[in-house]
């Protein structure tokens, strides 16, 4: 079972089932939550925190962080990677999108949800790694066309 966590209207969700993906969303905002279920009705969505998930332990294959850590304020994130740790199981995977900070410290932003991020790719991912995560692979992707920032992803494995 994989979550994508912080899943908004439920895109994301939508997409990796999709591709055949056994997956759910979880949301803080019951006002998205509401959205996804109504958009995807065949899916869960669930109302929670990334920081304090209602799962077991190692009940999850994977999560799926696609940009929803970005809104977390730097000094909140370390406890959000020891929650996804606490519910991945062993050798478990985490992918992160993100907005990268093209060579800057991390950089808050206006977003049009909330304050939101811009990450050095190595500085989450050295988060990340003191969290007990192994990194596998990252990219960098620059702007698109009317896109503001560089785009960065990593994927990580929970190490033993």
């Amino acid at each position: 079972m994989l979550a994508e966590l912080g899943c908004g209207p439920g895109r994301t969700t939508a997409h990796l089932r999709d591709l055949g993906l056994d997956v759910f969303g979880v949301d803080l905002s019951p006002v998205m939550v509401g959205i996804a279920r109504e958009t995807y009705p065949d899916l869960r969505f669930d109302i929670g925190s990334m920081d304090a998930l209602d799962l077991a332990d190692h009940t999850l294959s994977g999560i799926a962080s696609w940009y929803s850590l970005i809104h977390v304020p730097p000094r909140d994130v370390p406890p959000y990677f020891a929650e996804f740790r606490r519910v991945l199981a062993p050798g478990g995977h985490l992918v992160l999108g993100f907005f990268e900070s093209e060579g800057a410290p991390v950089t808050p932003f206006d977003h049009k949800v909330t304050t939101a991020y811009r990450w050095p790719v190595d500085d989450l991912a050295k988060l990340a790694g003191e969290a007990g995560f192994v990194e596998i692979g990252r990219m960098l992707r620059e702007p698109g066309e009317g896109e503001r920032f560089r785009r960065g992803h990593l994927l990580m494995r929970k190490g033993e």
